[in-house]
This record gives structure tokens, sequence and C-alpha cells, in this order.
């Protein structure tokens, strides 16, 4: 059951406009499901985004910020966008670069928000 709740919340989160690919990844760094079209090494991918959330939620603390919404690297025609989504999951998004400026980024909120009520 977990595997199709994570498939479709992967489905959704492609249906975007702007979204080129999704991923689901634990806080602890462990992959979900993913729909990336490109040939990677998926446990140091989710390891790398689950730190790089983590280490942008430390430095807001030692700044005495409100902790991130999300993490964008923009490298490119295109953006690295890690959302919180909950206190268990994060949703790891490649999309056009100016995503997080978008409509679908505030879609994506949304639906952060329901993976973090299921979840």
């Amino acid at each position: 059951m977990l595997k199709e709740k994570v498939k479709a919340y992967i489905e959704k989160v492609r249906a975007i406009d702007g979204v080129k690919g999704c991923a689901l990844v634990s806080r602890d760094g462990i992959m979900l499901g993913q729909s990336l079209e490109r040939d990677f090494n998926e446990p140091w991918l989710a390891a790398m985004c689950a730190t790089l959330f983590a280490s942008a939620e430390s430095a807001s603390g030692i700044l005495k910020m409100a902790p991130p919404e999300y993490v964008c690297v923009h490298g490119g025609a295109h953006s690295l966008v890690v959302l919180g989504a909950g206190d268990k999951i994060l949703i790891v998004v490649v999309a056009e670069r100016g995503f997080e400026h978008s409509p679908g980024a505030r879609m994506l909120e949304v639906i952060a928000s329901e993976i973090g009520g299921s979840f």
C-alpha cells in the first residue's frame, strides 16, 4: 500500500506544469520512489537532498530565522527544489528554472501538505 501511495503522489507532482522529474525521499535520506529521467545513484541523491534540506534548517536556526519552506539549487536551465512534506518526507523536484516562483510551486505546496498529513 505504501508503494502505491508514493507512486500516486509522484504522478500528481509530475503532472504540475514545469516539473521534469520528482522523487519522494525520507528526511533521513532514503529513496521512497522517483520518476527522474536520468541515470543516477538513487541512494546518494536521497542522502544528499536530505542533507541539503537539513543543513538549510540548521543554518536558519543558527540565524534565528523560520525554517525553510524549500531549498532551491539553480543549474543552467533547470532547478532542483527540495520541499518539506510533513515531519517524515521531502519532495525532490527537477523543474524548469524559476519554477519556485510559478503557480506550479503553489500546487506543489498543496501536495506537500497532503503528503505530510498522510505519512
